[in-house]
Formats: structure tokens, C-alpha cells, sequence
């Protein structure tokens, strides 16, 4: 049996003995950012793992303004037995206030696209809780992991946490010129049957928008 969801659903169940992975896998990408071959690993301003490429064109003086785009769920989100339609739009709501501050400090927001501008667009891809040590993940809204693994799991401690990809593409041209997957990691949940809120995955997100403002490219 898999936990309700009303999009298509990918089922990974992944036995592997292991560490947690802090980086997305790429059976985890969403298509949200359609090409994702130039993605390298590298580490965030607080030094955590990350997925980024960088156009060798873009240059951060030569943008004066950012069109911001609200983020959403890629795919659409639906409530489940772990998590409600309520947290889900906490989630939804705080990532996009938070990220589009951030934003706001580094450069002044726009309504108009046009030369020297930057469209920003970003997607929550997944949240998860993925039992410490081992490679199994339950992930929503992309995936859930079928209910027969509670014997092969038991009640392992979980690691919550959110998939984030994010865009910035010329305004004018619409060639993109920065592409960002990061997986940021919540607090730890006592069991696989503990509802996932907002208050869990608050520290990932809260590190993810430092990690915006520092962020430094010539």
C-alpha cells in the first residue's frame, strides 16, 4: 500500500547500507530546471554539499534587478498521512517570504523584466524523512516508500528535509545563468510514523537563506 497522493507517484525504496546522502540523488530531480547536466557538487557559503552550475557569462554587476517568481511545489503537493495540507502551505509560504527577502538584500525586486534584470524562480521538489544510516527515503510529494518496509526498518530515527531547486535566467535573453539543487536538512524525528511540520523543517530552510545572502559570484 503507498500513502494517497494524487500525482504520479515514484516509489524508491533503496536498501543499500550507507550514509544519509546530503546531496540530491538524480533519480531525485524533479525536471523543474528541465537540463540538469551541468550541475557540479560544490559547497554552500556555510559549507554544506550542494548542486550548482554558474554561466560563465553571468556577471553579478551587470544585473541591477530581480524579477521574483513565488515558489511552488513541483510537482503539486498533496496532504498525506505524515503531512497536512496546513503544513504544507506553512512550508510553502515561510520558504517563499524567507527566500524572497533574501533576494530583496541583495538586489532590489522588480515587476518588469527588461536589460540588466534576473527572473528567479524556485520549487520545493520533496520533503522527506530518511531513516539515519541507511539509504531508504519517504519522500512527498515525489515519492513514498510502500508500507511493507516498516519490517525491514522498524522505528530507526529519521532525518527530515527539503529539496529546493532554484533558477535565475537573463530577463531579456531568458538564457539561464545560475541553477541551484540543494537538499537542506531539518530536525531529526523520533520514528517513521511522526507527522513532518513545519517547526522540523524550519532550521534547513532558515540555512538555506543565509546561505542566499552569502552567496558571492563575481
Amino acid at each position: 500500500m503507498r500513502f494517497p497522493l494524487c500525482v504520479p507517484v515514484l516509489t524508491l525504496a533503496l536498501l543499500a547500507a550507507g550514509c544519509t546522502s546530503h546531496v540530491a540523488d538524480k533519480k531525485q530531480y524533479s525536471g523543474f530546471l528541465g537540463d540538469y547536466s551541468q550541475l557540479q557538487s560544490t559547497q554552500s557559503p556555510s559549507g554544506k554539499p550542494t548542486l550548482r552550475w554558474i554561466s560563465p557569462d553571468y556577471h553579478d554587476a551587470d544585473y541591477r534587478g530581480v524579477v521574483y517568481t513565488p515558489v511552488v511545489y513541483y510537482p503539486a503537493a498533496h496532504p498525506t498521512a505524515r503531512i497536512s495540507q496546513q503544513t504544507l502551505d506553512e512550508v510553502r509560504s515561510y520558504t517563499d517570504s524567507q527566500l524572497k527577502r533574501a533576494i530583496s538584500e541583495r538586489k532590489p525586486l522588480v515587476t518588469t523584466k527588461g536589460p540588466r534584470t534576473l527572473l528567479v524562480k524556485a520549487a520545493i521538489t520533496a520533503v522527506s524523512a530518511e531513516n539515519e544510516g541507511v539509504q531508504f527515503y519517504e519522500v512527498v510529494p515525489i515519492a513514498a516508500v510502500v508500507a511493507s518496509t516498516m519490517a525491514a526498518t522498524g522505528h530507526r530515527t529519521q532525518e527530515s528535509s527539503l529539496f529546493l531547486e532554484i533558477e535565475a535566467v537573463d530577463a531579456q535573453t531568458g538564457k539561464p545563468m545560475i541553477k541551484v539543487v540543494r537538499k537542506a536538512f531539518g530536525k531529526t524525528l523520533p520514528n517513521n510514523n511522526t507527522p513532518i511540520t513545519l517547526t522540523d523543517l524550519r532550521p534547513g530552510i532558515d540555512e538555506m537563506v543565509r546561505d542566499t545572502l552569502a552567496f558571492s559570484v563575481p
